[in-house]
C-alpha cells in the first residue's frame, strides 16, 4: 500500500473519525427518538461524504504534482456527493394526502453528507459549529412544537409518529 499521500494518513483517519463523530451524534438524536435513519445511517453517511472528499483532494494534488491541475477540480466531487445525498435523502421522504413526512429525517441525513464534506475537507471546528447548531434546532424546536397551543400543535402531532 503506498502511504505516499499528500494529506499524512494520520490527519486522513483523524477526519473520518471526526465525520464519524458529527453524524453519530446526529444520527443518535435520531435513534433516540425512534425516528427513520437514525445512528448507522447518518454515520455511514458523513464518512462517506468524508471518504469522497478525502480521494478528490488526493487526486487533485497527485495530478498537482504530475503539473495536471486542470484535469481535476475537486469541487466537482463534492457536488456529486451532494446529488448523491440528496437523492438518498428523496427516498426517505412520502406524500400522504396533504402531509409530507420523512422530511427532517431527509434534512439531517443531507446534514450528514454536509459535516462529511466539511470534516473530509479539514473543516473540523465548522462541522462541530454545525453539528451543535443541527442538534440544537432538533432539539428546541421539538420542544418548542410540541408546547404550540392551537393548530400548530394538532399538526405537529399528526406528524409526530411518522417516519420524520
Amino acid at each position: 500500500m503506498d502511504l505516499n499521500t499528500a494529506i499524512p494518513v494520520g490527519d486522513m483517519a483523524l477526519r473520518l473519525c471526526a465525520a464519524a463523530v458529527c453524524g453519530a451524534a446526529l444520527g443518535l438524536d435520531r435513534e433516540m427518538r425512534g425516528k427513520a435513519a437514525g445512528l448507522r445511517t447518518n454515520t455511514l453517511v458523513a464518512i462517506s461524504s468524508a471518504l469522497t472528499t478525502l480521494v478528490a483532494l488526493e487526486l487533485y494534488w497527485d495530478l498537482a504534482r504530475d503539473g495536471d491541475v486542470g484535469r481535476m477540480d475537486p469541487t466537482r466531487v463534492i457536488q456529486g456527493v451532494a446529488q448523491a445525498v440528496g437523492f438518498i435523502s428523496a427516498g426517505v421522504m412520502f406524500r400522504a394526502g396533504a402531509s409530507v413526512h420523512g422530511a427532517t429525517t431527509a434534512a439531517v441525513i443531507w446534514m450528514a453528507g454536509a459535516l462529511g464534506i466539511a470534516c473530509g475537507a479539514g473543516f473540523y471546528v465548522l462541522a462541530g459549529m454545525a453539528t451543535a447548531l443541527c442538534l440544537l434546532v432538533t432539539v428546541l424546536f421539538t420542544y418548542a412544537m410540541r408546547r404550540m397551543p392551537g393548530a400548530a400543535r394538532a399538526e405537529a402531532r399528526s406528524e409526530a409518529p411518522s417516519e420524520d
